[in-house]
């Protein structure tokens, strides 16, 4: 049966009545009613399938018919009134049989829309129109006065790009059809201005990829898994046992004893596999990578340039490319599917004290995504122990802050000990007893089990990364990822190829033929340099605003001292730590987003060729950015602030006037707490909560708002739409670099400045109980079904863990050394005290100033503040006193706590990095267990192709007897034996 041409180029096609120039195009599947006009007249709807054994002709003249273009219908899908004939609401075709695998969505035009005629798609016309279309991106025409701006500019897309897409869709269809996959489009879908093409993959085609790609499959071959004897697995089943109310009710049927060997699949050995169920045996995870697989080798080459399915989507021919979700969750008629069963078992709160279904989550989304939340459970159990040792740590501060000797002598009101100002002029002198709550408070944080914490905190992260290792060789074995590498092609993005074409046009006559082009760094160097001086501006811009804190804090103090209001005299320093870690706060999340769309835009210039290289790009750039705009302010108070001050009398100046700012008398250590804590707290509450909450909420909100249908109106129009109608509503996955980015940010928090605020674990183990369950909620509900993407590991974040829990050992050594009050006290204590006690410490840390020596307009406006006149006041420093014969020099008590500070840095380092690799060398990467069934493996899959050759031999060797017992030259020749039926070789001599 021969079609009429009517200038499209696809083999999949969609004919009404034949089309004049300038008449509206048909963009209807069944909500129109198609009238037919003979018996040889083609329905829109109808599927065609490619005739083979015609070569095709490249240069195609969309003005007159091509020879190449001979297609047979499939099945009519569709009455005469348009209805289908197999309704079903789900993810087939309108056959109802046939499983949709993929989608792929596009613009079309509306019916009102008036399209030129169509021109010859040749090589010059083409790229004369992508040109075209490229400047008037990048520099908008003038327009005529009265020419509305929208009106023009849907005209100019309309007459520059939607032929071109419209033939590049046609061209690719015919592509995936030579494929083998079979298409469908809906271009009346109940979205309006948007079509579908849906894919499906048929067996063949199934089995052809899956051996190309090398995918392993179950066999029939099963084999019994031993559990371990030894002490360590016995525990660890005892554990399973004791916790399975804790397990979720999933794959309850499922033997856990038994294993299939999987081995890579092969259409010579399907005799290994179960293909009893063809429709089950390849995963609805499976086909659809399967089908993304040949859409991303599909090429589109009529152009001087080949387009993949990357280009399509960046240059607009599709909108979209999703697979499907299995089904619906909620409603009466929602048929059992794995992604309810995740719903019910994974992404709702009421199951947040169960442990999640890893293997659900792997068998519904990929390796890639299962590794990440088995990733983030492991991390979230090894939680429960830090925050329980921070939490006991934390209540040891709580028991002995009334046994505290220095706190108690601050807070002692027979101690008349008078203090230096802390402002020039607006400050007057203050009693130390004033800072009895900072003091009580800091002994919270600043006591002997903070070091102890310490160094539970540093071979903490050393267990949770070895448990993690275990963890992940463990799943490597269960979901067969042993032999995984990454011998992949890993394809070519869309805007490498596009610079590759623009380069390729540039030198296409000096370019040697054959001579393939590529981007060198030369190419790149103007990226290059971009990138390093915005990281470097950014950065500096970081600094820049952390210095305007410090400023804001310095101007508030000196302005609330000068404040007539009581109530603003009361708490000075409360009030400007709270409200200056406050607008950090807001600051770092602000910068945060800020900061992410610039490196992408960066990375985007540097035009990365792949998709692996570009995310890892993508991920240095914004860790560091984000490491330094949430860290900046952190560092600057544990280590830099109180250090740059100088003396009373000879202080240090910035910015003109403004004098440095000083810690309290108990050390800073309380500041970095409260700054620590509401930089944490706020970050996990709106940046990670929030925002992922409230952001998809506003998002519907808004689009809701745009659309003339109320609240009801929506839902009943939802309940009518099909699978990919509703998936294409939901958004785009983005990826799980947000995801591990945040985590790794809070993993810092809780392992850099843990001396200073052991609670910090147990507010990241209650975040975490949360996201886990938000996570899943809007990978499950909210969000079209991510590409199953193989990974046997957590790839470039692991070495940032890693490297993280390095550094965090010597952070956490300096805050101990010099931000806490640990050292100067074992120093006191063993060297200075009389009675080898802390009585005295206080004193012992306070150096005398003469009022006297005051510089000339430092002094303070109101001396008599205190009721009486102050010669000599006290401030923390070790310096001489004035009555010296080098006053205000440093003194030898001084000296002799700095020397202690260092010597505690590098024996502190030493050992703990010695012990750490110690438990890295003690436990082993790899499970026994693991270890001897992977053994295992490998001897039954020997003797299952031992077995297999075996057979094979025998069976040559029978056929050979056989045509030796048959005489070619007897002419009474017995009848051939059915192949049932055995042959006997008795007649045999």
């Amino acid at each position: 049966m021969e079609r009429q041409d009517d200038g499209e180029a696809g083999s999949l096609k969609q004919h009404g009545s034949a089309e004049e120039p300038g008449t509206p195009p048909l963009a209807c599947e069944h909500s129109c009613s198609l009238q037919p006009e003979g018996p040889d007249m083609m329905r829109r709807n109808d599927n065609y399938l490619p005739v083979p054994g015609e070569d095709k002709n490249l240069d195609v003249d969309f003005n007159g018919t091509s020879k190449s273009k001979e297609s047979i219908p499939m099945k009519n899908l569709y009455a005469d009134d348009g209805s289908p004939l197999y309704p079903r609401l789900g993810p087939y075709f309108s056959d109802g049989q046939r499983r949709v695998d993929y989608v792929l969505a596009y613009h079309i035009q509306k019916p009102s829309s008036i399209r030129r005629p169509s021109s010859r798609f040749g090589d010059n016309n083409f790229i004369q129109r992508l040109r075209r279309s490229m400047s008037m991106r990048s520099s908008r025409a003038p327009l005529q006065p009265k020419e509305d701006p929208e009106i023009a500019a849907q005209k100019q897309r309309t007459d520059y790009h939607e032929d071109d897409k419209r033939f590049r869709r046609e061209e690719f269809e015919e592509n995936l059809l030579e494929t083998g996959l079979e298409l469908e489009k809906d271009e009346g879908s109940k979205i309006p201005g948007i079509g579908f093409l849906k894919i499906h993959a048929p067996w063949k085609v199934l089995c052809r990829e899956a051996e190309f790609m090398k995918l392993k499959m179950p066999t029939k071959k099963v084999y019994e898994v031993k559990q371990g004897s030894n002490l360590v697995e016995k525990i660890r089943l005892f554990i399973h046992k004791v916790t399975a109310p804790l397990h979720p009710k999933v794959d309850a049927n499922r033997p856990q004893s038994v294993k299939s060997l999987s081995h890579p699949f092969s259409r010579e050995k399907q005799h290994l596999f179960d293909l009893s169920d063809r429709d089950k045996f390849f995963d609805t995870k499976t086909r659809s990578s399967i089908v993304y697989e040949v859409l991303k080798r599909t090429r589109c080459t009529r152009a001087k340039y080949s387009m993949g399915i990357t280009s399509l989507l960046a240059n607009g021919v599709y909108t979209s490319a999703y697979p499907l979700h299995d089904g619906e969750i909620e409603g009466i008629n929602a048929e059992p599917n794995d992604r309810k069963l995740l719903y019910e078992e994974w992404a709702s709160y009421s199951v947040f004290y169960k442990y999640q279904p890893i293997g659900l989550i792997r068998k519904y989304f990929g390796e890639k995504v299962g590794l990440y939340f088995a990733w983030l459970g492991v991390y979230t159990q090894m939680l429960i122990p830090a925050a329980i040792v921070g939490v006991i740590v934390f209540l040891y501060g709580c028991a002995t802050v009334d046994d505290n000797i220095p706190s108690m002598e601050i807070c002692d009101h027979r101690n008349n000990i008078t203090m230096c100002p802390l402002c020039d002029r607006a400050c007057s002198y203050w009693k130390l007893v004033t800072a009895c709550g900072t003091a009580r408070a800091s002994h919270l944080f600043d006591n002997p089990a903070t070091v102890f914490f310490s160094i539970f905190m540093a071979l903490w992260a050393v267990l949770f990364m070895e448990h993690w290792k275990r963890r992940q060789m463990r799943l490597n074995y269960v979901w067969d990822l042993t032999g995984f590498g990454e011998e992949e092609e890993d394809h070519n993005r869309a805007e490498y190829e596009f610079r590759v074409m623009q380069k390729t046009l540039k030198h296409e006559h000096s370019t040697p033929k054959g001579e393939k082009v590529k981007l060198t760094c030369t190419d790149r160097m103007p990226a290059y340099l971009t990138t390093v001086v915005m990281m470097g501006f950014l950065i500096a811009v970081t600094f820049a605003i952390v210095f305007g804190v410090i400023l804001y804090r310095i101007s508030i103090k000196a302005a609330l001292h000068m404040s007539n209001y009581p109530a603003a005299r009361s708490n000075i320093r409360a009030t400007v730590k709270t409200t200056a870690a406050i607008i950090n706060l807001i600051i770092i999340i602000i910068l945060d987003e800020i900061y992410a769309a610039i490196a992408r835009w960066l990375t985007t210039l540097e035009v990365p060729k792949t998709d692996k290289s570009f995310e890892e790009r993508l991920i240095f750039k914004t860790f560091i950015l984000k490491f330094v705009n949430a860290f900046t302010p952190i560092v600057y108070l544990a280590f830099f602030r109180g250090r740059l001050v100088g003396r009373p009398g000879n202080y240090l100046y910035v910015v003109g006037s403004y004098r440095m700012e000083e810690c309290a008398h108990a050390g800073c250590l309380m500041e970095l707490c409260i700054q620590l804590c509401i930089t944490m707290l706020g970050k996990q509450l709106i940046q990670n909560n929030l925002f992922e909450i409230g952001i998809p909420k506003l998002k519907k909100l808004l689009r809701r708002r745009k659309s003339e249908l109320d609240s009801k109106q929506e839902e009943e129009l939802n309940k009518t739409l099909q699978r990919h109608e509703r998936d294409h509503i939901l958004g785009p996955f983005v990826g799980l670099s947000p995801e591990y980015m945040e985590m790794i940010i809070q993993f810092g928090m809780v392992t850099l400045f843990v001396a200073s605020f052991p609670l910090a674990p147990l507010f990241a183990l209650l975040n975490n109980i949360i996201e886990i369950r938000l996570d899943a909620k809007k990978f499950v509900m909210e969000l079209r079904r991510p590409i199953a993407a193989k990974a046997k590991d957590i790839g470039i974040w692991y070495n940032l863990l890693r490297g993280l829990s390095k550094v965090a050992v010597i952070v956490n050594a300096f805050v101990i050394s010099f931000t806490s009050d640990f050292i100067p006290r074992l120093v006191y204590q063993y060297m200075y005290s009389p009675d080898g006690t802390m009585h005295g410490f206080v004193n012992h840390t306070l150096s005398y100033f003469n009022v006297s020596d005051f510089q000339p307009g430092t002094a303070p406006l109101q001396p008599m503040h205190l009721g009486y006149k102050v010669d000599v006041c006290r401030y923390k420093d070790y310096r001489e006193p004035p009555w010296s014969t080098t006053p205000y020099e440093l003194s030898k008590e001084f000296w002799a706590i700095l020397a202690a500070r260092l010597a505690f840095v590098i024996v502190f380092q030493n050992a703990v990095m010695l012990m750490s690799d110690f438990v890295d060398w003690l436990i082993p990467d790899i499970p026994k267990d693991i270890s001897l069934q992977m053994h295992k493996e490998k001897i039954l899959m020997v003797e299952l192709f031992m077995k297999e050759e075996q057979g094979k031999r025998l069976a040559a060797w029978d056929n050979h007897n056989q045509d030796n017992c048959t005489s070619p030259s007897s002419a009474n020749e017995s009848p051939p034996q059915p192949r049932s039926r055995p042959v006997s070789n008795a007649n045999c001599c």
